[in-house]
């Protein structure tokens, strides 16, 4: 069997916007032929960050070289704290001084920062270039390559601003998270147990059972893994594109974890995966707190996380910024808050998230006050 042949291919079906998603173990090899389908000249623009440039620039080189395309390489300092208006106009007046157009296509080639940060260029690149999307972690195998969403950070959130904007093409190679610290493969996979707590119990049992596999990068595992995840996010952006009715249940984990990331300013001693991870736990122990959850459900999907080395309480925050009231105030900046209430995506059990419409902040405070509390 060959590498490419070991691939799993899954479509995002959005009509004449619809592409593809190639997974598996060795999928960059791909990048050229399909890439030699999408530009209208031998050249494209890689937007990558100074890890990823040093680690894997080679190897895209190598991937696009018998397709005679010419790469034009930009690199950004690694980190969220790059997702900036100001790192934002450097990426477009990078565009702009190689002469890019619409016609061409911009390759995100990194992480999530790099992923929202290349699909926002692209859209405002001339009122929208094609981008392709090459994602180097898990946590963007997974999650931020598909779908669309592409942002920056503001000092008063995150993802505050930008669009939906669907990419041409997604090539999650799990061979490149070889490079990957182990710290930074298991904030990705609180993405991967997340598809299983919203809608698919028996995905959650799976990693359950073999998530140390995926963790180990076993390529059957990985594989399975990743394009699973992607199907699962594929079928609901096809039906909610953006983001008005079923796709909020994306964001289990998210309403919690955003605040934690922005309390921490963004620091590197809590990655969005682990923040999606706390966020997970806090969202099932606060429905058990209202009623809607199981408790054992709660309790599991707490110790699932802890075996797999994430987060699941607030032990060991700082305290002077990690505030019930500053909590539950960034919440209320969320994008989706209204009038003192938030909706929140909270789970009757283990798949079977719903969307809690109008969560009570107070209500969230308190909650908040008894984990921290508990956790001290």
């Amino acid at each position: 069997m060959t590498a490419l042949s070991a691939l799993e291919t899954v479509r995002v079906e959005l009509g004449t916007r619809a592409y593809d998603i190639l997974a598996g173990h060795g999928a960059l090899a791909a990048l050229g032929a399909r890439l030699s389908g999408l530009v209208k000249r031998p050249r494209a623009y890689v937007l990558t960050d100074e890890t990823v440039m040093r680690l894997h620039k080679a190897g895209l080189e190598a991937a696009v070289a018998g397709a005679g395309i010419k790469l034009d390489w930009m690199a950004l300092p690694p980190g969220e704290q790059t997702k900036t208006f100001a790192q934002l106009g450097n990426v477009l007046d990078w565009l702009l001084a190689g002469g890019a157009d619409r016609g061409d296509l911009l390759i995100a080639f990194g992480g999530g920062v790099i992923g929202d940060m290349g699909g926002l260029a692209a859209s405002l690149m001339k009122r929208g270039m094609g981008f392709v999307q090459v994602p180097t972690t898990l946590l963007a195998q997974v999650d931020s390559s598909v779908g669309g969403k592409t942002a920056v950070n503001t000092p008063r959130g995150k993802n505050l601003v930008g669009a939906f904007y669907q990419p041409r093409l997604v090539i999650a190679d799990t061979a490149l998270l070889a490079t990957l610290p182990a710290r930074e493969m298991r904030a990705g996979y609180a993405e991967v147990l997340k598809y299983g707590l919203i809608n698919d119990a028996p995905f959650f049992d799976w990693l359950s059972a073999n998530g140390h596999k995926v963790l180990a990068l076993e390529p059957k595992a990985a594989r399975h893994a990743v394009a699973k995840s992607c199907a699962a996010k594929a079928a609901i952006v096809a039906e909610d594109e953006t983001e008005t009715g079923v796709r909020q249940l994306l964001n289990l984990g998210h309403t919690f974890g955003h605040a934690l990331e922005a309390a921490n300013s963004y620091g590197p001693d809590l990655l969005h995966g682990e923040a999606v991870a706390l966020g997970m736990a806090l969202a099932f122990r606060y429905g058990a707190k209202l009623g809607v959850t199981p408790g054992k459900d709660a309790d599991r999907v707490a110790r699932v996380l802890r075996t797999s080395g994430l987060p699941s309480d607030l032990g060991g925050r700082d305290r002077a910024r990690f505030t019930a009231p500053r909590l539950t105030e960034l919440m209320q900046q969320d994008k989706k808050a209204r009038a003192g209430r938030v909706p929140l995506i909270l789970a009757r059990g283990i798949g079977a998230a719903y969307i809690h419409p109008d969560a009570d902040l107070a209500s969230i405070e308190s909650f908040l006050s008894r984990e921290l509390l508990e956790t001290a």
